[in-house]
């Protein structure tokens, strides 16, 4: 934990980067009945009655220190797809950086190996030195601004029905550029200092020697 909070600390680098990286699952739904719109006086009405149509991921990586959200939308969140869509990102929006410290969840893809099983053994290695891992705690997303990111998402985009992949990947695309032109930023305010006070429970249970009665002793 106090590993990403330090990091969210530091101050702006010139020659690094600072990014979070999560993955959201979609349920792909569509319409029964075709909805009816909205029209003067009257409000959007659609039918109860659905159909799914499989599931999506929407894979996010946001920037720290620009400000900027990068997305994508695909079938599933495989190590292939994982390592693509790192291998996109850097190469396109940071191939002058010569260090990335990437935020992200401790899962099974979240590994340097993905990049090895599914690139070039060059493009592997380059990944490999440029990205440095910063995992958040189990039961500890919230450590992550990518969450941040996926709740508005969720509340301005995913809150409606969407019945295929490709309209998935159009409507997150205009979120994202919408978001990314109106220069919406996160601003975190959680830092050690805080989590001391505010998860002191916790570092007593760690270490029992950390309550005050141990350390007046």
């Amino acid at each position: 934990m106090e590993d990403v909070l330090c990091l969210y600390s530091q101050p702006v680098q010139v020659d690094r980067a600072r990014l979070c990286f999560d993955e959201r699952p979609c349920q792909l739904l569509d319409d029964v009945v075709a909805p009816l719109l909205v029209k003067p006086g009257r409000a959007a009405k659609e039918d109860n009655e659905y159909v799914r149509q499989g599931t999506a991921v929407v894979l996010l990586a946001y920037d720290l220190d620009r400000g900027i959200r990068y997305t994508q939308t695909r079938k599933q969140r495989t190590k292939a797809d994982y390592a693509q869509f790192m291998h996109q990102i850097v190469t396109t929006y940071y191939a002058d950086v010569d260090y990335i410290d990437l935020v992200q969840d401790n899962l099974n893809t979240h590994k340097y190996g993905s990049f090895y099983e599914h690139l070039l053994v060059a493009e592997a290695r380059s990944l490999s030195r440029k990205l440095v891992f910063h995992y958040t705690p189990k039961h500890g997303s919230w450590l992550n601004v990518a969450e941040i990111e996926f709740s508005a998402l969720a509340r301005q985009c995913l809150h409606r029905r969407i019945g295929s992949l490709d309209e998935l990947a159009r409507q997150v695309e205009l979120w994202t550029n919408e978001r990314n032109e109106q220069a919406v930023r996160v601003h975190w305010s959680f830092t050690v200092v805080t989590a001391e006070t505010k998860l002191k429970r916790w570092y007593e249970q760690v270490n029992p020697a950390n309550k005050p009665d141990s350390c007046n002793n």
